[in-house]
């Protein structure tokens, strides 16, 4: 366990750094420094955030600049967003209709509650997860997204990982204030969940620190419980390791593995 913590700090302090910035979607909250503009450039990053790295920068990019005008808070009050064409294709699967979504949704959310953060108060994340679900259908007719994760399980389906939901998190609430923004006050970095990936999950399988196959709410806890254990007070920083572990490739892991038996 030491050998796995020392390896896991060493990719930790490699990766959580200034230069991770630009080339991750983490960059776009970044690149505000109004609360509210950070808040929904983070929920929009994330939500986009998945796939080949370079289209989810390119897709943020017209997001943020084409279509928002670098004013993201601003353009969501407005209501602008009414006019777009269902049809524009912004990321992948996610159209202006699903755009349109979310900004409604975030629009009925910053008028009552004036912020994001409101929803995860006194709860535990996944909690804050099911709050947003459900204020972002009220606004939309009740009508809920496969954008928006559901922490629930339903019938003959287990409840979701919600991984760029917690990335949004790590985003939002870890204070190290190198790669994380740490804006959020009333959220415990402590009571974050990993955001988990296929490869992450995948590292984390060949290390041994989770045993299930499914990509689940459940690994996710199974994995988070793991590395609270090596880290308490901050445990999703083992983000950025197990990406680390897993860029630097299965012989890596390997002498990981040969060097904790």
């Amino acid at each position: 366990m030491e050998h796995l913590r020392a390896v896991l700090d060493e990719k930790f302090a490699c990766y959580n750094c200034k230069e991770f910035i630009k080339n991750d979607p983490i960059s776009f909250p970044h690149s505000f420094t109004r609360r509210e503009d950070v808040e929904i450039a983070a929920l929009l990053a994330s939500t986009i955030a998945w796939g080949n790295r370079k289209m989810i920068l390119s897709s943020g990019r017209k997001m943020f600049c084409d279509i928002m005008h670098s004013a993201p808070y601003d353009y969501v009050m407005s209501g602008e967003w009414e006019r777009l064409d269902d049809r524009i294709n912004i990321h992948r699967t996610f159209f202006a209709s699903d755009f349109k979504y979310i900004c409604r949704g975030l629009r009925n959310i910053f008028s009552k509650h004036g912020t994001i953060e409101t929803l995860f108060l006194g709860c535990s994340v996944w909690d804050g997860i099911e709050n947003l679900r459900r204020e972002m259908a009220d606004a939309n007719g009740g009508v809920v997204t496969r954008h928006i994760s559901n922490p629930i399980a339903q019938k003959g389906k287990p409840a979701s990982a919600c991984k760029r939901l917690h990335m949004m998190l790590r985003w939002l609430c870890r204070k190290d204030g190198v790669v994380d923004l740490g804006i959020w006050q009333g959220v415990s970095q402590a009571e974050l969940m990993i955001p988990l990936d296929v490869h992450v999950a995948r590292t984390a399988r060949l290390l041994g620190i989770v045993t299930r196959k499914q990509n689940d709410r459940r690994t996710v806890e199974e994995l988070t419980a793991q590395l609270r254990k090596l880290s308490p007070d901050d445990p999703v920083k083992y983000d950025f390791a197990l990406f680390g572990v897993g860029e630097a490739g299965d012989c890596f892991i390997d002498g990981i593995i040969n060097n904790t038996k």
